[in-house]
C-alpha cells in the first residue's frame, strides 16, 4: 500500500508510548508497517536518563524496516536518517530529541530506532498522531 493522503484522513487517534531498553542495541521505539495505510505525526520524542549519578549517551534514528514491534532488534533495513548520535544525556536530566515545533512524519516501513549507552537507564517517550 502507498502512504495515505493526508488530506484524505478520516481518523487521528493521539497516541503516547514509552520503552526503557534493556540492552544497549538497537531496539524499535515505534514501527508504522509495510502496508498499515497510516502515516504517524511525531510531535514528541523525549529521552530521560533514570540513572541518578551517570550520564548515559543516547541516539535515535529512522531505519527502514518497520515490520518490527517495540523493543525488538530492527532486522533487514538499513539507517534512512539519525535524529541524535550519541548525546550524553546527564544523570537524571532529558533530552528531547524532537518537539511540537519540529515534529516528523513516519511513513509506512518506517521504524524509530533507539539506541542506550548502557542498559535499562533511558526511558524513551514518543508522542504522535496515527492517521488513517
Amino acid at each position: 500500500m502507498a502512504n495515505p493522503n493526508i488530506l484524505n484522513i478520516t481518523t487521528i487517534t493521539g497516541i503516547t508510548t514509552a520503552l526503557t531498553p534493556t540492552t544497549n542495541t538497537n531496539v524499535v521505539l515505534l514501527a508504522n508497517t509495510t502496508s498499515s495505510n497510516k502515516v504517524f505525526k511525531i510531535n514528541s520524542l523525549i529521552a530521560a536518563n533514570i540513572d541518578g549519578s551517570n550520564a548515559i549517551d543516547c541516539t535515535v534514528t529512522l531505519y527502514s524496516n518497520g515490520a518490527q514491534s517495540q523493543g525488538s532488534a530492527p532486522s533487514g533495513g538499513a539507517v534512512v536518517a539519525t535524529l541524535a548520535s550519541t548525546i550524553s544525556v546527564p544523570a537524571d536530566a532529558s533530552l528531547i530529541v524532537i518537539d511540537k515545533s519540529t515534529g516528523i512524519y513516519l511513513q509506512e516501513n518506517v521504524s524509530v530506532v533507539v539506541t542506550s549507552g548502557t542498559a535499562s537507564k533511558i526511558n524513551y517517550v514518543v508522542s504522535y498522531e496515527e492517521m488513517w
